[in-house]
């Protein structure tokens, strides 16, 4: 049973054990440590089930009941960690505070303090939040790449709810994926007691520094057996940049289709490597098209990174910006190339509406296609995706929404509606089409 684990000083040396008479310990380290680690306490308020006579009209009058039902506050606890002091970041997991109305971060001297989110990607699970930057304590980022399995680590959180905790271990493996977490998964495993709270939590090598934030963990009965995993700090601190500056992952695309080199693949292909990702389409006037690669071609590293398999390269891919430059090695009929290329802008047909209007940010939309139940019924712009807890879904917007028009103009396509998102001033409605009604939702 696989669960989520949820209910900076100057980097420097750090003494990893001390040995008072004949007693090694920790001790030293974790003093520096565990005042960047922080408890989040988060308040959602679900709306109750509503009784079908709720819905008539004419009972509520009759009663003078009210039109909306009742909210009712449901609070959880998970953990954070400190990672700018001076600008008071706090790295946590997306699905700790997922859907949240309030967040409240708590430091090792007991500090309240209210948190505001910056961003989230449910791809990865990872989130930032801003808390008031007065007196912090930030641990500093370590490079997880140099990771190996065996490594000593610390896991340091909220379990359970019962305050800060740390547990040790070591580092089970490397490169976990295929779990059905998340979008991209390259998860650092470890046996060090990770249980329901430690989410968003650290993982600290002995230098004192984070190479993970605690995600998961498996368990029987929601409980440790020692296979817990954690998202490795490098994936981290690529989300954490995208999300200061645009408050969402805006994620390029390369335009291939790929699948894992294979011992038999490779004899196939009469190639001495075990791994690699094999390109078996490549999309037209996408990146990969512009940049020469060829169906049949093997990548073997993106710069300069050696590349596990197809998991491995989307997961690189997925982490890079639009417009980043990157070069490739791979392997064409038996000869190393290196080739050069620019992430490319997602595909015409879709759009990030948070890119033009914030009041949305966390909605993906697509043209309507041919497969759609109102195709050539309606014509307008498909809510093809909506994050949980995002500014669209507090706004009101649901996945299969289908949107006809924007402040009273009919759109058809998703570039009529991104040129009419832009001309949005102040309040925005959305003429749409849900199941088998409309509905105009008026967003200020």
């Amino acid at each position: 049973m696989l669960l989520l684990a949820w209910v900076s000083a100057a980097p420097g040396a750090l003494p990893s054990l001390q040995a008072t008479p004949g007693k090694p310990t920790l001790a030293p380290l974790l003093t520096e440590v565990t005042p960047a680690v922080v408890n989040i306490s988060v308040v959602t308020r679900a709306p109750e089930a509503e009784n079908p006579l709720m819905a008539d009209p004419f009972f509520k009058h009759f009663f003078g009941l009210p039109d909306m039902p009742r909210a009712r506050p449901r609070q959880s606890v998970g953990s954070g960690v400190i990672v700018d002091a001076d600008k008071g970041y706090v790295l946590t997991n997306h699905h700790v505070i997922e859907s949240a109305d309030e967040i409240v971060v708590t430091l090792k001297d007991k500090r309240r303090l209210e948190a505001k989110l910056v961003g989230s990607d449910p791809g990865t699970d990872i989130a930032l939040l801003e808390i008031e930057p007065d007196g912090l304590h930030a641990l500093p980022l370590g490079d997880s790449d140099l990771l190996r399995v065996g490594d000593f680590v610390i896991a340091v959180g909220n379990p359970f709810g019962l305050g800060q905790t740390v547990t040790s271990g070591i580092v089970s493996a490397l490169g976990r994926s295929g779990l059905q977490l998340e979008g991209y998964e390259d998860f650092i495993q470890t046996d060090a007691s990770i249980n329901p709270g430690n989410s968003g939590g650290a993982l600290v090598n002995l230098d004192g520094e984070l190479i993970g934030i605690n995600t998961a963990i498996i368990g029987p009965a929601g409980g440790n057996v020692g296979i817990g995993f954690a998202v490795p700090s490098n994936m981290a601190a690529a989300i954490m940049t995208q999300l200061i500056r645009f408050g969402e992952v805006r994620r390029g695309r390369l335009g291939v289709a790929i699948q894992d080199l294979t011992p038999d693949l490779a004899e196939a292909l009469d190639l001495d490597m075990a791994t690699g990702a094999v390109v078996v389409k490549v999309e037209p006037d996408s990146a990969a098209e512009a940049a020469g690669i060829q169906t049949g071609d093997v990548i073997i590293a993106l710069n300069g990174r050696p590349i596990r398999g197809s998991s491995d390269l989307r997961n690189q891919v997925g982490l890079m910006q639009v417009g980043q430059e990157i070069k490739m090695e791979l392997i064409r009929d038996g000869k190393r190339r290196v080739v050069a290329s620019v992430i490319g802008a997602p595909r015409s047909t879709d759009l990030a509406a948070g890119e033009t209007l914030p009041h949305l940010r966390g909605a993906r939309l697509e043209n309507l296609d041919t497969g759609h139940p109102l195709y050539g019924e309606v014509k307008g712009v498909l809510v093809a995706e909506v994050e949980r807890g995002s500014a669209a879904w507090r706004n009101g917007l649901r996945k299969g929404d289908v949107v006809v028009a924007v402040n009273r103009q009919p759109v058809t396509n998703v570039a009529e509606m991104g040129e009419a998102l832009k001309a949005v001033k102040r309040a925005l409605a959305l003429s749409i089409v849900r199941g088998n009604g409309r509905l105009l939702l008026l967003i200020q």
